[in-house]
């Protein structure tokens, strides 16, 4: 099938070492279909073999590589000022009729197209949602850059009202903003027939995931834990996982494989802006047992089973409930399955496309503060 005429060309950014890559994948996919052409600026790391297979398979997609450090990593700002150079070039180049912004640091740019940032996390939520304070004294910097990003940009957008919440608490507030839940392609995962597994996906690394009490309390869980995701830190490090094995980094067929078979998902988060893994799983008939945290709860409550992320006893004692209850894992699976039809890749992109007009048709300058929610 040929690929509609492109009426719109976007320039977005996006990082290759978390789940906005697969967000910027999916959205460039959905957004091709209904005539929106995006070129996909990539930092913190050059894509991956498997990252490349993935942006052919977008019709039309152009990518531009590089390797700039993210302004989350240890000692960013030279590299954050040449990517906002590089990133200034890209858009003389190819002249995108709009700029979507993946992260914070060049929303005060001097774009020439209308400009949005979406905030998918931000490191002074994590450390407090984490870590219980507010980051060191060193990470005013990032503070500033942020702050003065999103207030360059005519519209913040984020995946959920927790993620929103969190962005006006820690840089004040917002002149404009809008709530669009991130989505995936249904077909893209099935349920299969389901085994006694617990599965685990995320970043080993990442605090934030909580994967680290999953593996205290493995050995004394009724079924074994396959656990999903980079164990090596992008600033040097690698996870330790005790009593769980560990997948490795899984292309998308593979992991979609995982998911099909897996009767029980995990994820105890104590922070998670959306959750991606969630969606996927719920996609591919799993019982998600999760974090018990607002963004989590404004997403799935009554789709899913919630525990403390701060309670290692009742995460045992859930999940080894559901491993003896077929029933009850079979209900609250068919309810994650119903909920998850909210959250769609099409759906996703209709809500883009519906600010992407905005901001082109000038009605980003409203005369007072308006928060706008797309589901």
């Amino acid at each position: 099938m040929r690929a509609p005429a492109t009426s719109l060309r976007v320039l977005m950014s996006t990082d290759t070492v978390g789940g906005v890559w697969m967000y910027a994948i999916e959205l460039a996919d959905a957004l091709r279909g209904r005539g929106v052409q995006v070129v996909l600026a990539t930092m913190g790391a050059r894509p991956s073999a498997a990252q490349r297979r993935q942006a052919a398979q977008v019709p039309d997609l152009v990518l531009c590589e590089s390797e700039f450090r993210l302004e989350w990593m240890e000692n960013p700002w030279r590299d954050v000022d040449r990517a906002g150079r590089w990133l200034l070039d890209l858009e003389r180049r190819y002249r995108p009729d709009l700029v979507h912004l993946n992260h914070y640091a060049h929303g005060h740019l001097a774009w020439r197209a209308p400009h949005l940032i979406v905030g998918h996390s931000c490191v002074r939520s994590w450390w407090r949602a984490v870590l219980g304070e507010d980051p060191p004294a060193r990470g005013e910097a990032y503070r500033q850059w942020v702050r003065r990003g999103l207030r360059g940009a005519a519209l913040v957008v984020a995946p959920s009202d927790a993620m929103l919440d969190a962005l006006e608490d820690h840089y004040g507030p917002l002149a404009r903003s809008a709530v669009i839940h991130n989505g995936r392609t249904p077909t893209h995962y099935h349920r299969g027939r389901k085994h006694p597994y617990i599965l685990a996906v995320g970043r080993l690394w990442d605090a934030a995931k909580n994967l680290e009490t999953l593996t205290r309390i493995a050995p004394r869980l009724h079924w074994p834990v396959h656990v999903a995701g980079e164990q090596r830190h992008p600033d040097g490090g690698e996870a330790a996982m005790p009593h769980v094995h560990l997948l490795g980094q899984l292309a998308s067929q593979e992991l979609s494989e995982w998911y099909a078979g897996a009767a029980i998902y995990a994820l105890p988060a104590r922070y998670e802006p959306f959750g991606l893994s969630v969606l996927e799983a719920a996609l591919s008939g799993c019982t998600p047992v999760i974090g018990d945290i607002d963004s989590l709860r404004e997403l799935w409550d009554g789709a899913a089973c919630f525990v403390s992320p701060d309670d290692p006893e009742a995460l045992q004692a859930a999940l080894n409930g559901l491993s003896n209850d077929p029933h009850r894992r079979q209900a609250v699976a068919r309810r994650a399955a119903e909920r998850a039809g909210r959250y769609t890749a099409a759906r996703m992109a209709g809500a883009y496309l519906a600010v992407y007009d905005d901001l082109l048709s000038g009605r980003h300058l409203p005369e007072a503060p308006v928060r706008a929610t797309s589901r």
